[in-house]
């Protein structure tokens, strides 16, 4: 376990990248505009040797925007925690109190996927979240998904605990970080609708970070569900290095290092200062993604898939 002096130093360290104190370097990396055309593999795999890694170096994050999500992105999740040997830990704590343990019906989707063993933590104690006995089915965990909800819930009680250490060290023995909602807006440096009072706030002073799976990164949800298309924008105007990733309902991203792939049934759209479009990109099924010089590379048409019932979409 990191003493609380390095948790701390590694936590300003991340706010520090956040407000742009690495400026010049970072802008010179991330100085690429978005081409909607498909760039040859070989310089795809070039570019992002030389360019900032957006997403988890090992293991992977899945990223889905609320609402019914289709039984190919509840599958792609148990297939990236190992399939039959999956072993899934559920953190639901962005719910309210009301709605925890045992009430999350999103198991039922899990199962109807495939996955068979499970684990519900859950704590709002911070002194709890620092336990060894607590955080040990993380440890045995190939995957990790966290539900919708409210993600300063998640804040409070897990950042820079060792919940969230042993969701990072997770990542980087190859297993794999879902969630949906917020659980997808927690997975970003920057946190997306941490205000305490309302979701309608699109950014809180008070909650600014987020777990950090996705360095440089802000991720907004329920996209065009809710009309927030120009909500990104006010975050990208006041941190110009940043990622904005926009996920739609029933559609998610799954990010391995810079590359990205976009599933299920609606779009995503990518928000970029360095492009002279004030529109964002977007992007849907099937659509392979270079985070690092934000830039498409490939196509296989993708499918849509029937929904499965989605639940904790507070955020």
């Amino acid at each position: 376990m990191l003493s609380s002096g390095i948790r701390g130093l590694a936590r300003s360290a991340r706010v520090l990248r956040l407000r742009g104190v690495a400026g010049t370097l970072l802008a010179a990396c991330l100085a690429f505009s978005f081409s909607t055309s498909i760039a040859a593999p070989l310089q795809a795999q070039a570019a992002s040797r030389e360019s900032p890694v957006v997403g988890p170096p090992r293991g992977a994050v899945l990223l889905a925007g609320g609402g019914n999500l289709g039984s190919e992105i509840w599958e792609r999740f148990i297939e990236l925690a190992g399939g039959d040997a999956a072993r899934i830990v559920v953190i639901p704590t962005a719910a309210p109190d009301e709605d925890l343990p045992y009430g999350w019906r999103g198991i039922e989707a899990l199962r109807s996927a495939g996955a068979e063993e499970f684990v519900l933590l859950h704590t709002r104690d911070r002194g709890k979240a620092d336990q060894e006995s607590f955080v040990q089915p993380i440890r045995e965990a190939t995957g990790v998904w966290l539900p919708g909800g409210r993600p300063w819930r998640l804040v409070d009680a897990y950042l820079d605990t060792r919940v969230h250490e042993e969701l990072f060290a997770l990542l980087d023995r190859g297993g794999v970080v879902g969630g949906t909602s917020a659980g997808a807006s927690i997975q970003a440096s920057f946190l997306m609708r941490g205000d305490r009072d309302t979701n309608q706030i699109v950014f809180s002073p008070e909650y600014l970070e987020g777990f950090g799976f996705l360095e440089r990164a802000a991720v907004d949800q329920h996209l065009l569900a809710r009309g927030r298309e120009a909500d990104l924008w006010e975050v990208i105007d006041r941190y110009p290095d940043l990622l904005g990733i926009g996920l739609d309902e029933g559609t998610a991203m799954v990010v391995q290092g810079n590359r990205a792939e976009v599933i299920g049934g609606s779009q995503i759209l990518l928000y970029d200062a360095s492009r002279d479009s004030e529109l964002p990109a977007r992007f849907g099924a099937g659509s392979f993604l270079d985070l690092g010089v934000r830039r498409a590379i490939g196509f296989d048409g993708g499918s849509r898939a029937r929904s499965a019932a989605g639940v904790g979409d507070d955020c």
